[in-house]
């Protein structure tokens, strides 16, 4: 049930941005212009959703938040730097 409700929910996102003309070659170049930041105020807002509904869930009781494990420092600073690279050579 939990990857049918992800499925959904990650369809929903993905046309609304879809339909918020956010896929757009123009507008993700533009971002990296810094002359549009269309794109970055619509995942800031779906971020700051998310965050206050399952906070808000969490208050409520109907879910637990699990333990986070420690994190990998140099892959993540490794796996940025490729994710980053790889955009930028996309969009070039």
């Amino acid at each position: 049930m939990n990857f049918v409700l992800a499925l959904v929910f990650g369809v929903f996102f993905g046309f609304s941005l879809n339909k918020a003309g956010l896929t757009k070659y123009n507008k993700i170049v533009n971002v990296f212009r810094f002359t549009d930041m269309a794109v970055l105020k619509f995942m800031m807002t779906a971020l700051v959703v998310a965050m206050s509904g399952l906070f808000a869930l969490r208050g409520l009781g109907l879910i637990t938040f699990p333990n986070v494990p420690g994190t990998y420092i140099v892959g993540n600073l490794l796996g940025g730097l490729i994710f980053g690279v790889g955009m930028a050579l996309t969009g070039f």
